[in-house]
């Protein structure tokens, strides 16, 4: 794929026709034009020009001027992407409250494959930042780099943070508990790996390539009961290795001791099967 081709794919991914983007890039190279001069630099029909000339105006991507001769000029293209990226936020944040508004999301119990970096990384987020009682975290250095604003700003509303990590790092506002194996797993481990639980009712496991472009292996579930050992499995080596490196062993973050809503989720299904099997006999 050429320079030019590759310009105009990204101009389409944006919205803009093919000749939109032939249009735009011309005027930018040429500098103010007529439709008909337009039409020839292009190669595209006259009526196509004039229609896509007119689409770059409403969306402000050129400037026309009727005085004599209808003459376009390009609009800067830094100015034209404040106005799209502003314009694709608004519609975003509109089509987000519109969505919510349909349903609210039920728990399922389910286990689904996350395919992306990008789709991987704003369901941590988004985990993170729905926690109310805890959040515990296994991560390597580069993901916890990701991830690390969101685990602070949960940290700071009153979630129980704690994180297992593979550098010597620190920050004020939650525990982090470095493995004693870190440099054999950052050497020798086949990705990165990221790992979230919170409030033992979500929980991510994810395996990321070196250079945090592909998803390796990557599974989310809100299931309560699998939530749950998740967090127990994770509170146990978060907890051994405070132990080992300080003599603290982080007694809070233990499921039974936080108790954190997925667990009153699992002990409330039990406590109510029971009683409908003594209701039943």
């Amino acid at each position: 794929m050429t320079t030019t081709d590759s310009l105009l794919g990204r101009l389409m991914v944006l919205g803009f026709t093919e000749t939109e983007a032939l249009i735009y890039c011309e005027l930018l190279k040429g500098g103010p034009a007529s439709g008909y001069r337009l039409a020839k630099a292009v190669g595209k029909a006259r009526a196509n020009v004039y229609q896509a000339l007119s689409q770059l105006t409403r969306r402000g991507a050129a400037l026309i001027d009727d005085s004599h001769v209808q003459t376009f000029r390009a609009t800067d293209p830094g100015e034209l992407m404040r106005t799209l990226t502003e314009g694709y936020r608004l519609n975003a944040e509109a089509a987000r409250t519109a969505l919510q508004e349909l349903a609210a999301p039920e728990a399922d119990d389910r286990i689904y494959h996350l395919k992306t970096i990008d789709q991987l990384f704003e369901r941590a987020v988004a985990m993170i930042e729905r926690a109310s009682a805890t959040v515990l975290v296994d991560a390597f250095p580069e993901a916890l780099d990701r991830i690390l604003p969101a685990l602070e700003r949960a940290a700071a509303r009153g979630v129980m943070v704690a994180a297992f990590v593979y550098d010597n790092r620190a920050v004020a506002s939650f525990p982090l508990i470095m493995s004693s194996a870190a440099h054999f797993a950052l050497a020798r481990w086949p990705g990165l790996q990221l790992s979230v639980v919170t409030d033992a009712r979500e929980h991510l496991v994810s395996l990321l390539n070196r250079d945090m472009r592909q998803v390796l292996h990557g599974i989310w579930s809100d299931s309560a009961y699998l939530s749950c050992l998740q967090h127990s499995g994770l509170a146990a080596e978060i907890r051994l290795a405070s132990l080992a490196a300080s003599g603290n062993p982080l007694d809070e973050i233990a499921l039974l001791h936080a108790q954190p809503p997925g667990l009153r989720h699992v002990i409330r299904d039990a406590d109510e099967h029971s009683a409908e099997a003594v209701d039943a006999a």
